[in-house]
């Protein structure tokens, strides 16, 4: 986010209990069942998903407000808010972030401290089961080396960026000051 100018963070909705250090409105927005099921009846939500016992949700208003703006956004999502997305945005570009295998993911999630054992667990059983669906993205980034993930994710966005239909109206503005030279 530092090192991409115009790329913002979408902030999902969540019904889980904040942990301690998390803050509202910049990890999530931590709101109860009944105005979580509110917003979905509304149709407020681009994706939406039940995650363990908690739901969570991306806000459409709030990635429409960025996307406005010209900007990118940078949604953390998992598989199945990923194919609602697709459903939703075919034009979404989606990327995988792959641990580098299953022992580093256990080693990852086990040395946070944040959940017991059998939660760490149960994240493992859905990691195996959700690292089928890489092969439904447009992208993998492999997370062995953070600084070499971060690399491979900028270069993902700035490529994207210079794609010829996102650059059309700039480009025919050139070629049409060659038309009187």
């Amino acid at each position: 986010m530092e090192n991409i100018p115009e790329l913002d963070f979408s902030v999902s909705f969540t019904t889980r209990p904040r942990r301690p250090g998390e803050r509202d409105g910049a990890d999530y927005y931590y709101i109860d069942r009944d105005r979580f099921d509110g917003m979905v009846a509304a149709g407020e939500f681009l994706e939406w998903a039940q995650v363990y016992s908690e739901r969570y949700g991306t806000s459409g208003k709030l990635v429409d407000r960025s996307l406005a703006r010209g900007h990118d956004v940078l949604l953390d999502i998992d598989t199945q808010g990923a194919a609602s997305v697709r459903r939703l945005r075919p034009d979404a570009v989606l990327i995988f972030i792959l641990p580098p295998g299953y022992e580093a993911l256990k080693q990852r999630l086990s040395g946070r401290g944040l959940d017991p054992p059998e939660v760490v667990a149960g994240r493992l059983e859905a990691a195996r089961k959700e690292i089928e669906r890489f092969v439904e993205y447009d992208y993998v980034v492999i997370n062995d080396s953070l600084e070499q993930a971060l690399r491979n994710l900028e270069g993902i966005v700035l490529a994207h960026r210079s794609r010829r239909h996102r650059l059309d109206e700039v480009c025919r503005g050139i070629a049409a000051s060659f038309q009187g030279a």
